[in-house]
């Protein structure tokens, strides 16, 4: 079992009530192709301030984003009523984070397409917004090496913004990134921060 450990400054104990206006981005034939969807989980502090939960994949062999940050989340299944039900399943699978009886629903943002893990098919993945106000334990499964929880203000700040180096066959790419205690936060998930940034109050 592990403990689950603002934009602008609060007094302390004076919550900061998140608020969303967003118009998120939905790619035309989304449901004609293969769906993901992630949760993006917020936890409200005693001082008033915010974290957001980041996952780290477990390091697999032939996983091109092996040992990465990431939101808790995976591919949409047959049984799944909705891409936000499979998040809510996936979330709970992989953390034991019940969203359904313990997160509040605020927000979607914008579909973003990527890639099958193994091939090259394109992927739409869908990000979902939950308040947390559940138990403060989780339960990983094999998929997941560790958790974070990392505050709002720090994600927000300028100067915590950075580019990360990737290798390619045609050059390297300098990737904007924000690292946080060893962790560095790119790619799709720190697309999907900056639009959660940009569009909550």
């Amino acid at each position: 079992m592990r403990s689950l450990p603002k934009l602008t400054a609060r007094p302390a104990g004076t919550p900061h009530k998140r608020r969303f206006s967003l118009r998120p981005q939905k790619i035309p034939l989304r449901r004609h192709l293969t769906r993901a969807s992630v949760a993006l989980i917020y936890r409200q502090r005693e001082d008033g301030r915010q974290d957001l939960l980041f996952i780290q994949r477990a390091h697999r062999a032939g996983d091109p984003w092996s040992g990465d940050m990431a939101f808790p989340g995976g591919r949409m299944q047959p049984d799944d009523s909705s891409p936000r039900a499979a998040a809510e399943r996936e979330t709970l699978e992989e953390t034991g984070i019940d969203l359904a009886r313990h997160g509040r629903f605020r927000a979607r943002l914008s579909d973003l397409i990527t890639r099958h893990h193994s091939r090259w098919r394109p992927m739409i993945v869908t990000p979902y917004v939950y308040e947390w106000s559940g138990p403060q334990t989780m339960t990983l499964n094999h998929e997941v090496e560790n958790t974070v929880w990392v505050p709002m203000d720090y994600l927000a700040a300028s100067e915590n913004q950075g580019t990360l180096t990737w290798s390619t066959p045609l050059g390297a790419l300098h990737l904007p990134c924000c690292r946080y205690q060893g962790y560095c936060i790119w790619g799709l998930s720190y697309s999907m921060l900056q639009e959660l940034l940009k569009q909550s109050k």
